[in-house]
Formats: structure tokens, C-alpha cells, sequence
């Protein structure tokens, strides 16, 4: 990155965002050592304009904002910096500086769900159930999507509310893992289903 601290004085806003639920924490400031800091550690420094000097979110509280990505603006003088935070974020004890809850709507947990289960078949840990589906195949994968698809349907025209939203998320379930053995995701659906809605 060549970002342009100049423009501004030596400083560039750097945007903190939760990378699983998309919501805005805060807004803080960086100058470069700040910004190298950042990416040496991979967690986000700021430069504090009050007390003039380096602070890492976290190093008194534990709330710590570990990085996942770093972007920067078109002008290169903004940066969007992608975060895993560690407790809430506002020095009031707000989730974010702007008051708002940072809590994972379904769809996002969706495709939290798709990222968990991309890397459970990548590392294929001992002792999981998906691991586990994984090693039957394919032929097994599908056959477990049938029976939960029977199921849900069993519980739609016969079952309870309840019956019915825990067996179509183990349908939910079981198609992303199908997906993943197949190489999509749960997102390529979407994608499909855009196309048309033309």
C-alpha cells in the first residue's frame, strides 16, 4: 500500500469494522508507525491525538481488535481495516462507539456456518461430526440431504413450528456441507437465485 499520510497532517482515518457481522465499531486515527504496528502485530494501533502517542485498542481493557483485512480507499487515504473484536468496543462498554449492538443477524451466521464448515474440510480435525461426512462422501452427503429434506417436509404438513425450523436447519445444515464437498457455498445459491429474479 502507498498511503498517503501527508494529505492530512501525518494522520489517516482508519474505519474498524466486525468482519462477521459487518456493523461499524469506531473510528480511529493512524499515522505510519502506527499503521506498520498494526500490521506488525495484527492488532489495530492508533495513533491518539489527545495524548500524542501509540495506544493498541485493548492493551488496558483485553478488548482487542484482531485484524482479518486492510483495505485502503480509492484516494489512498482512508483505510477499511476488517476486524475479529474481542468484547465490546467503546470505552462505555457499548459494543460499538456509535451505540449500536454488533450481534450476528441469521444470515450472517449463515455464512459464518459456510466459513466454519470451508475449514473443518480443509483441516478435517478428528471427532467432528462434519469431518465425519466428509469421509463418507459424497453418495452419504447427498443421502443425508434427502432425509432431511423428508423430514422437514414431514414436520411442515405434520409436525409442530418448532419440529419444522429444527429440521429445515438440519436440511440448511447438511446442503452446505454438500455444497462444500462440491466445491461452492451456500452464497453460489444466492447467486443463482438473483440471476432469476430478473
Amino acid at each position: 500500500m502507498n498511503l498517503d499520510f501527508e494529505k492530512q497532517g501525518g494522520l489517516i482515518p482508519a474505519i474498524i469494522q466486525d468482519n462477521t457481522t459487518g456493523k461499524v465499531l469506531m473510528l480511529g486515527f493512524m499515522n505510519q508507525e502506527a499503521f506498520n504496528k498494526t500490521q506488525e502485530i495484527g492488532k489495530v494501533t492508533f495513533y491518539s491525538r489527545t495524548r500524542k502517542c501509540l495506544w493498541t485498542k485493548g492493551e488496558t481493557s483485553g478488548n482487542f481488535l484482531n485484524v482479518v483485512s486492510i483495505k485502503e480507499d480509492c484516494d489512498s487515504d482512508t483505510l477499511l481495516i476488517k476486524v475479529n473484536p474481542v468484547g465490546p468496543v467503546c470505552h462505555t462498554g457499548a459494543d460499538t462507539c456509535f451505540g449500536e449492538t454488533n450481534q450476528m443477524d441469521g444470515l450472517a451466521f449463515i455464512k459464518y456456518l459456510q466459513d466454519f464448515i470451508d475449514k473443518r474440510y480443509q483441516e478435517m480435525p478428528e471427532g467432528s461430526y462434519t469431518t465425519s461426512l466428509f469421509k463418507k462422501g459424497i453418495n452419504r452427503m447427498a443421502q443425508k440431504v434427502g432425509e432431511e429434506a423428508v423430514e422437514t417436509v414431514i414436520e411442515a404438513t405434520n409436525g409442530t413450528e418448532e419440529g419444522f425450523v429444527y429440521e429445515a436447519s438440519d436440511l440448511i445444515y447438511h446442503l452446505i456441507v454438500l455444497l462444500t464437498s462440491k466445491g461452492m457455498r451456500i452464497e453460489t445459491l444466492g447467486e443463482e437465485l438473483k440471476k432469476r429474479h430478473k
